[in-house]
């Protein structure tokens, strides 16, 4: 046995700067390569269906997608000095502390998602207070259709708020699914909720 493989402070090293190995089976659903665990995403703008692809398919669809095709983005952003009055929040009608707001290009509208055991649920979106919401926050303008979403998550004394791409927003309403035990879903939940938050806010940093 050679030196180098002896090593076990070079075995690390080499274990280290290897590219992640993909989950067994879990294959881009467009070319059917294997993908690595962190892999990109593209959305099916007519079925709103997200799919696992390689970087090569990804890349076909970005920065603006092609046809029904669109790639999902890395961006992740803090809205600073986010604005919204209590009443817009209560005009959303969304009953928990989080929600995800995106434009449905195929419905040429905005839409309103919120977390709950049954999945992502969608919230009837009045389009003056979502314009009101624009006019008051810049940066809304500039999200990408169906592909980027503004997350926010409500407290008792304000509204944190991000730009994110929508993979996270239904990573996110996965884990809750998954958690949620309860009315109001529980520790467990909120634990994990707490955790998504300041990893989001870290990431964005």
């Amino acid at each position: 046995m050679s030196a180098t493989t002896s090593d076990p402070l070079a075995v690390l090293q080499r274990i280290r700067n290897a590219p992640p190995r993909p989950r067994p089976g879990e294959r881009c659903e467009m070319c059917n390569e294997l993908v690595a665990e962190d892999h990109e995403h593209v959305v099916n703008v007519e079925s709103r269906s997200l799919m696992c692809t390689c970087r090569g398919c990804w890349m076909l669809f970005a920065p603006n997608g092609g046809g029904r095709y669109r790639a999902v983005p890395d961006r992740y952003t803090v809205v600073d000095a986010f604005t919204m009055a209590g009443e817009t929040w209560d005009s959303f009608q969304i009953p928990v502390s989080v929600a995800f707001f995106f434009r449905n290009s195929s419905l040429d509208r905005v839409t309103a998602f919120y977390p709950s055991p049954a999945g992502a649920t969608e919230s009837l979106l009045e389009l003056d207070a979502w314009d009101k919401l624009v006019a008051a926050n810049p940066i809304l303008e500039t999200l990408v259709a169906d592909v980027e979403a503004l997350l926010v998550r409500a407290t008792s004394d304000e509204h944190d708020a991000f730009v994110v791409p929508i993979d996270a927003c239904y990573e996110l309403v996965g884990q809750m699914r998954r958690l949620w035990r309860g009315f109001d879903g529980g520790r467990e939940a909120k634990d994990a909720l707490d955790r998504f938050f300041s990893d989001l806010r870290a990431r964005c940093r």
